[in-house]
């Protein structure tokens, strides 16, 4: 197996050019900060930036609790990868994830100095610094349900390589230890959102009843509604459901597991009667 390293300091954009120097030495695997990376998935691992403190993410990074090393072994010994690429903010730090793994020492170390330009590395600096914000480089759909409560947001990188245009899509969160980092939702405001959301949808008249239950993946939604009848029921349903996902993602950043919208109520166009409906028809 051939080891390959990535190093530069913290915040100076590592994460961001890993896809690069993997591309470039025709290696499909990356260990960054905890995790095992193939392509665009998670192969295992977790993630040192949803550590509570800095502490914590550098033991995390550096595979020292015992559980998180083993998985993360077993996975390589079974994919037995030609090539791999570490990332580390020293020879020191890359030596010590290395034996942590058991790999080989690395046969070529690339410096962040030498892939980016100052302005690319000053850029990072002040985005770490100033904003908190940390890149994964794997799509946000594979972690989105791990980082649930944390800011997140897609970044995506078009890169047009003869006739050919690449997109390579990375994450960008602000982990815990950020001062941007993880936050609390009061229920109430929770609910609120979710009544504004469903009520801009077309067809919604009225909402009855919301019930949340949420865990460390996300929030599960069950939200009861009189529909006024301007498009077939189940189109309406499954439009607030949709809507409801989207909205909610993305001004809280609370990954959504399940939306549930049941119709316990319908309301007559012309007349402006209220029918209530004997059962209830519920969209999954």
């Amino acid at each position: 197996m051939e080891v390959y390293a990535l190093i530069g300091q913290s915040g100076t954009g590592k994460s961001y050019k890993a896809f690069m120097v993997a591309k470039e030495k025709n290696v499909e695997y990356i260990i960054d900060d905890g995790l095992l990376i193939g392509g665009t998935r998670v192969l295992a691992g977790k993630s040192a930036k949803k550590e509570d403190t800095k502490l914590a993410a550098v033991r995390r990074a550096l595979f020292r609790d015992a559980n998180h090393r083993k998985v993360v072994k077993k996975t390589i010994s079974e994919l037995n990868p030609e090539k791999i690429l570490v990332l580390g903010t020293s020879i020191k730090m890359i030596e010590q994830i290395t034996k942590a793994l058991e790999l080989p020492l690395p046969c070529d170390s690339i410096y962040i100095d030498d892939i980016s330009t100052d302005k690319e590395i000053n850029s990072a600096i002040i985005s770490r610094r100033k904003e908190g914000k940390h890149v994964i480089p794997v799509p946000s759909v594979e972690i989105k349900r791990d980082f649930s409560g944390y800011f997140i947001d897609s970044l995506k990188i078009f890169k047009r390589k003869e006739k050919n245009l690449e997109i390579m899509e990375k994450t960008i969160i602000r982990p815990t230890f950020s001062y941007l980092g993880k936050y609390e939702i009061a229920k109430n405001a929770l609910v609120q959102i979710i009544e504004i959301s469903l009520l801009q949808v077309d067809g919604v008249e009225k909402i009855k009843k919301i019930k949340i239950e949420s865990d460390v993946e996300g929030i599960s939604i069950t939200a009861e509604l009189i529909i006024s009848l301007k498009d077939r029921l189940d189109l309406i349903l499954t439009d607030a459901q949709k809507q409801l996902t989207e909205k909610l993602e993305y001004s809280t950043g609370l990954n959504v597991i399940k939306v549930d919208v049941w119709a316990v109520g319908l309301s007559h166009l012309e007349k402006g009667l209220l029918i209530p409906s004997d059962g209830l028809l519920e969209t999954k």
